[in-house]
């Protein structure tokens, strides 16, 4: 039951980072890339084995077989991502606040839509 729930949440992260993604303007963007980044999170920290209550770490008295220990090493590329990923955001967010300083403009490519009539503008 909790393999589907973790698919689940994987699933509903990478569709809604995809859709975000799609769309034209640069925070929608640098939210989706942040979404599809936890969802890589939660898919290699769920490779390690979805166990509960083992230790990651070998302990005197137990044999050093995966029946008694959890795999760290999901769990220590997980953490290293989370930290690439904050630095990434952090860069994301301060060439789009750059981009749109000198553009005036949210959108991605700097250009807005030749949209005449916009919904609030129905003069």
């Amino acid at each position: 039951m909790m393999e589907l729930a973790l698919a689940s949440g994987v699933g509903v992260l990478v569709a809604c980072g995809i859709y975000l993604l799609l769309r034209a303007r640069s925070f929608d963007v640098i939210l989706g890339l942040t979404l599809l980044s936890y969802a890589v999170n939660l898919l290699i920290f769920s490779m390690g084995r979805l166990v509960v209550g083992k230790p990651p770490v070998l302990t005197k008295g137990l044999a050093a077989t995966l029946e008694n220990h959890v795999d760290p090493l999901p769990q220590a590329l997980v953490l290293t991502a989370i930290v690439i990923a904050f630095a990434m955001t952090a860069v994301l967010l301060v060439v789009s606040i750059r981009s749109r300083a000198d553009h005036n403009s949210d959108h991605v490519d700097s250009a807005e839509p030749d949209d005449d009539t916009r919904p609030g503008d129905r003069s």
